[in-house]
């Protein structure tokens, strides 16, 4: 089930990041500027038996949307926790009156890109060495419908 993210899931937080992003993971400190000083960042995890297997940091900022990070758990992967994570995001933008939602990946990231790909996102830009090795970015994007979302669905 999908439910807000609190500080006490940290440390299961944590080491999905840690094991997700192992050269460039995000430090607890940021997770919790997130969840407490972040009057734009919605914070929820996903969560199967006590257990957290995935987690994302939406950000709703007037009429955009954007992904700062979600991530899986591997041994969960390949289990549409992804999809129903991303779903989740879909839905808050549109409830929000969002024009797109937006997210950066690595250009190397090919999972995740398929998984953002199949939910309508487009590649917009490419934003150079985005990433502290050096790697590009693809910054990608999905028309949410803002006002006019009548015609969009959230699988």
């Amino acid at each position: 089930m999908i439910r807000k993210m609190t500080a006490e899931d940290l440390p299961q937080v944590m080491a999905v990041e840690n094991e997700s992003f192992p050269d460039s993971p995000w430090p607890q400190k940021e997770f919790l500027y997130e969840l407490n000083e972040n009057p734009f960042a919605i914070l929820s995890v996903y969560e199967e038996d006590g257990r957290i297997l995935g987690y994302i940091d939406l950000w709703i900022m007037y009429d955009q949307a954007q992904i700062a990070n979600i991530a899986v758990a591997s041994e969960a992967r390949q289990r549409g926790i992804g999809q129903q994570l991303m779903n989740d995001a879909v839905r808050r933008s549109i409830e929000n009156e969002c024009e797109f939602l937006s997210l950066e990946v690595r250009v190397s990231n090919t999972p995740a890109r398929s998984l953002y790909e199949k939910n309508g996102f487009i590649q917009a830009a490419v934003r150079k060495q985005y990433y502290e090795n050096g790697e590009d970015a693809y910054l990608m994007i999905k028309p949410v419908g803002g006002l006019n979302n009548d015609s969009i669905a959230c699988d």
